[in-house]
């Protein structure tokens, strides 16, 4: 059976999150509802990751087994059809046909997020459920400072919902930046992988030091805990964005060589 990988783009606003759920609409069950639409066949979508009720994608990949050989540009231009129809904020940006030894998750080697708030006193009504309105002045410097103590490999219990399912709380996180442009804060966030909620996590932790209640050895004292109580208040979902994900680029040998970015 071919084997296509998806690059799923959407608006995680009117869903339950990514994964299928029996009373509740998901993104997984959008895109699995198109492709039985499309050419009658119940999937199983394979997913880099899980992103939660109200969590936003640029670049989410899947992969799905079908029946039948269809051409890459066949496959995306109908399932966007069938997703435009049923009214689904999911967009299929691009379709290949790959190997079957290829997984959207256990294949990837790294995975981007961003995170974006909106700093200013006037509400934002153009950002709603797409940025974390915070009305406090926050000092975007002393967040990226404090934000270097969380890099590396660590125990990041404090940083890690009590329903995370990962087998282990330890993690290396290999990138983490805050940036202001004008009233956007920007959050940035590269790792293999992810524990539940460690990101709003992050977030929600260094929102404590831009407001001044704690600076980078409060934040490196929570880390140290490795006590969930420890962690500051988990920021809302609306302001994540799964940006991309890393897959090994095959030479021309056979031989497999890590794709960054």
């Amino acid at each position: 059976m071919p084997r296509y990988k998806l690059t799923v783009e959407y608006d995680g606003t009117p869903y339950a999150g990514w994964q299928r759920q029996e009373n509740a609409h998901t993104v997984q069950a959008a895109i699995e509802q198109a492709i039985f639409r499309f050419c009658g066949e119940h999937v199983a979508l394979g997913a880099a990751g899980r992103t939660d009720a109200g969590v936003h994608a640029m670049a989410q990949i899947a992969h799905v087994d079908l029946t039948k050989n269809w051409s890459s540009s066949k496959v995306r231009e109908a399932l966007n059809a069938h997703l435009i129809v049923a009214g689904e904020t999911v967009g299929i940006i691009n379709v290949e046909l790959v190997q079957d030894s290829f997984d959207a998750r256990f294949s990837a080697t790294g995975r981007h997020y961003l995170y974006r708030i909106v700093n200013r006193r006037p509400p934002a009504p153009l950002e709603a459920y797409r940025a974390w309105w915070v009305k406090k002045p926050l000092h975007a410097e002393a967040m990226h400072e404090a934000a270097q103590r969380l890099i590396g490999t660590h125990d990041f219990t404090t940083f890690r919902a009590t329903q995370c399912q990962s087998k282990s709380p330890v993690k290396t996180l290999d990138y983490l930046s805050v940036s202001r442009n004008g009233e956007i804060i920007e959050i940035r966030a590269s790792a293999r992988s992810f524990l539940h909620n460690q990101i709003r996590s992050f977030v929600g932790t260094l929102n404590e030091v831009g407001c001044g209640r704690w600076d980078a050895d409060d934040v490196t004292a929570a880390l140290e805990a490795r006590d969930r109580k420890a962690c500051g208040p988990v920021a809302p979902p609306y302001g994540l964005y799964l940006v991309c994900v890393d897959y090994p680029i095959t030479t021309g040998s056979g031989r497999e060589i890590p794709r960054t970015f």
